[in-house]
């Protein structure tokens, strides 16, 4: 009911700014409409059959200067009362672009803020200033939102952002972030990034965040990618991660681990639409056996009639926790208005967002899809699902989708 209110509120108020330009008849409106049915096993026993609304909103030339709003949100619930399905307001802004001679841009309301020092749900303003010398320069700030806590007013963070490219193809970009929790100070983070391109045969990139509060680096990312053939592309890339708490949180005086990997991929284009793929990836874990894990495969984007994707995974550990996998999905366009697919994953770990502790390592599903007009599509799909939890369900969705 919460989530309900603050929809409700905030479409009410979106309507009463947009109220002028919609009667003079200026604005100009479009979305998307989805509404979704699941029909799943829980642990306890039964089943739940949570139902979900989504609705994105996009409403442009609300004024002359181009002022325009952004909205998506969903309202949920189960008919079972067996999980706990809750509505959410993801985005809901007013943003302009270009003002004062394409200098500033702006943004105001809920919307997601990114940066390599850190990203948020922020209810607040962003500005950007743009072509100050090379640079652009952003700075936002605002209400941290967390689905999964109390939202109080002591919630809040502060960020900087300055980008530019130099030497036409250097790109740079520093990052801070702050956030509060119930006024506390909780964590200062700094972020780089860094992207030099030579002469379209390698990109070589860094992302980098670090600590304050902590006195580490938390994140590092270092790779090349080279494709100065047509038909061949290398990646080689070098992860550290280490866990971030917040400095009011419990976790914050415990001891954390970090983890590493180095990754090696090479993509071989068969086709423009067929892709062969292998991976190396070696895990580092500092109180464990490191990992080896290879994967490769076939992948198809649409070709005439056909997509899918082959592959094969094979993880090798000395502890002995091996793995070998396989995920195959092949699906077929009968015409322009129905598509029809199958797939099977078989000990492929995948973390399902929405209900807590629920990693399937099995999956077997056939999917069916009907576009009768531009506007409006049916999707549905059958799960055969093995999971961390329980040994075997089924998994029903069901997905209407209407634009306008």
């Amino acid at each position: 009911m919460k989530a309900l209110r603050l929809i409700s509120f905030c479409l009410s108020a979106s309507l009463l700014i947009l109220l002028p330009a919609w009667n003079a008849g200026a604005v100009d409106i479009s979305g998307r409409s989805s509404t979704v049915l699941d029909w799943f096993s829980v642990p306890e026993g039964g089943s739940a059959v949570p139902l979900y609304q989504y609705l994105s909103l996009n409403i442009d030339e609300i004024t002359d200067t181009g002022l325009r709003f952004r909205g998506y949100g969903r309202l949920a619930g189960d008919t079972r009362n067996r999980i706990d399905a809750d509505g959410r307001l993801y985005t809901a802004y007013l943003e302009n672009k270009g003002l004062f001679d394409g200098k500033l841009d702006f943004r105001l309301g809920r919307s997601f803020v990114v940066s390599t020092a850190g990203a948020s749900l922020m209810d607040g303003l962003a500005l950007k200033i743009n072509d100050v010398g090379p640079l652009d320069l952003r700075v936002f700030g605002g209400g941290d939102v967390k689905y999964h806590e109390i939202y109080s007013t002591g919630d809040i963070l502060i960020g900087f952002e300055a980008a530019g490219r130099f030497f036409t193809s250097l790109d740079l970009n520093l990052s801070y972030l702050q956030k509060w929790n119930n006024k506390d100070l909780a964590n200062r983070l700094f972020g780089f990034d860094a992207a030099y391109g030579y002469k379209n045969l390698v990109n070589l990139y860094t992302e980098i965040q670090y600590s304050f509060l902590g006195g580490k680096i938390t994140y590092f990312l270092g790779g090349l990618q080279y494709y100065a053939h047509s038909k061949w592309v290398f990646d080689l890339d070098y992860l550290y991660s280490l866990p971030v708490f917040s400095a009011t949180s419990i976790y914050s005086v415990f001891a954390v681990k970090q983890y590493q990997e180095i990754t090696a991929e090479l993509d071989y284009f068969i086709l423009p639409e067929l892709k062969a793929y292998f991976r190396f990836t070696w895990e580092m874990y500092p109180e464990f056996s490191d990992a080896s894990v290879y994967e490769f495969g076939l992948v198809m984007v649409q070709h005439k009639n056909f997509s899918g994707y082959l592959a094969g995974t094979v993880r090798s550990s000395k502890e002995g926790q091996d793995l070998t996998g396989a995920k195959v999905r092949f699906a077929y366009w009968f015409n322009e208005y129905m598509q029809t697919g199958v797939g099977i994953h078989i000990d492929v770990f995948e973390r399902r967002i929405e209900e807590s502790d629920d990693t399937t390592s099995h999956r077997l599903w056939v999917d069916f899809s009907v576009f009768p007009t531009k506007s409006v599509s049916v999707q549905a799909s059958l799960e055969l699902v093995e999971s961390a939890l329980w040994k075997r369900y089924t998994r029903t969705h069901v997905r209407l989708n209407v634009r306008f």
